[in-house]
């Protein structure tokens, strides 16, 4: 197959399983239509000013690349979703209005796997080094895999949640336990290692990569962020999140940070003839997936299950349920042209010389639906203080002091700023 120096190639971090897998499906289903809804600018949040008529958004061909930290369960993946997207395209093929377009799609698709241990920063540099090598640029990195240290179940505190508060029980809780100090083999912060830093160094290891997508649109970076995403829990002094009994919370909240930074650099160096890579945060909302449900037994996950329903009859538009319709946020913002989306203010606008007084400063694109589970994407504003900034700045520092150790010790060159 010849690659198009158009089509995507995508890579998606944690691809085997839970909202990972979801953007994989809803991907691979999306693009096999020649107009992808996903890809189309429809929503309130949208920038109008340009010319609908002229919009394209199909693309014949596709590299999928599955970053998965098991070979076995990447595999297992890698089948299931050829067959998903056979089967929807022989759907598609009993149409009277099919214009033949998912069967290019198909013979142009490619499905890779390709092993990373975000915990270990050499697998890291090691599947950098691989897709660069193996493809001629990367257009879009989904940094979705993530861990958390749960250990347990405050029941007690679960139960008053629940009485009190049933939305917000199932969708920032208060009640998990997590261990305290965990490192990696590293000598890193576990949690803050495998969800920040090891995605953080995937993107400058592969930030060439990126700067090579020649298109119209440039590339992308999805953060997948969380409902938990929280700073009253984080103490910029233990950035490792090493000290946290909200480790989880915490580094969600980081990558929220530095996403947000990092659109900011770059649409402060974007010029006419270079496009930029855009670093753009997105929340899943609710589904179901295997952090939750290691704690949990069958009877439980039933339970977990059955009060996502109750949420979301009770109004909640986050509780998707479905990793597939959760991934609706990341899928659209890889495919609707970038030139809809609004930009990222700076905290220097929010008109006060208060360091802590929080004001808005961007977005986090979530996955939203209605009673009836009808999916669709919307807007969360982004708030941020001039103290935050500067800690995000500082934490910024901190990783790239880091990267550069590392790449001394492993004798390879430190990445150059892309711009």
């Amino acid at each position: 197959m010849t690659q198009s120096p158009s089509w995507p190639i995508i890579v998606v971090t944690g691809a085997n399983s839970g909202v990972g897998f979801g953007a994989c499906h809803r991907l691979l289903l999306q693009l096999s239509s020649k107009n992808p809804r996903d890809a189309q600018p429809q929503y309130d949040f949208h920038v109008r000013e340009e010319n609908l008529e002229a919009l394209d958004t199909s693309y014949d061909g596709l590299t999928l690349i599955l970053a998965c930290r098991s070979k076995q369960r990447g595999e297992a993946a890698r089948e299931k979703l050829y067959t998903l997207v056979d089967q929807h395209i022989a759907r598609l093929r009993t149409s009277s209005e099919y214009d033949g377009h998912a069967g290019t799609f198909r013979n142009n698709l490619t499905i890779s796997v390709h092993t990373v241990d975000l915990s270990h920063i050499q697998s890291v540099f090691q599947f950098a080094d691989e897709l660069t090598r193996r493809y001629p640029y990367i257009s879009h990195l989904i940094c979705n895999a993530g861990v958390a240290s749960f250990a347990k179940i405050n029941w007690l505190v679960a139960t008053k949640q629940l009485l009190t508060d049933w939305i917000g029980a199932v969708t920032s809780p208060l009640y998990y336990v997590q261990t305290v100090g965990e490192r990696t083999a590293d000598g890193l912060g576990w949690v803050w290692q495998c969800n920040v830093f090891g995605h953080y160094v995937l993107f400058r290891a592969l930030e060439h990569q990126l700067a090579r997508y020649k298109t119209s649109t440039g590339a992308r970076v999805i953060w997948m962020s969380s409902h938990e995403a929280n700073p009253q829990f984080y103490n910029p002094n233990d950035w490792q999140l090493l000290q946290s009994e909200h480790s989880y919370e915490c580094s969600k909240y980081q990558m929220d940070m530095i996403s947000l930074q990092l659109d900011r650099r770059a649409l402060q160096s974007q010029t006419v003839a270079a496009p930029v890579i855009r670093h753009i945060t997105v929340l899943p909302g609710v589904a179901g997936t295997n952090i939750a449900s290691a704690l949990l037994g069958r009877l439980s996950a039933l339970g977990m299950y059955m009060s996502f329903y109750i949420a979301r009859w009770m109004g909640s538009p986050f509780h998707l349920i479905s990793a597939f319709k959760a991934s609706i946020s990341a899928v659209h913002l890889c495919l609707v042209p970038i030139m809809f989306l609004p930009v990222a203010s700076v905290v220097a606008t929010l008109g006060t010389t208060d360091p802590t007084t929080r004001g808005e400063v961007g977005v986090r694109y979530v996955s939203q639906s209605d009673r009836l589970g009808r999916e669709r994407v919307g807007m969360m504003k982004v708030m941020q203080s001039k103290a935050e900034e500067s800690q995000t700045e500082e934490l910024l520092k901190n990783c790239e002091r880091l990267l550069e150790t590392f790449c001394e010790a492993e004798g390879r060159p430190y990445p150059s700023l892309a711009r």
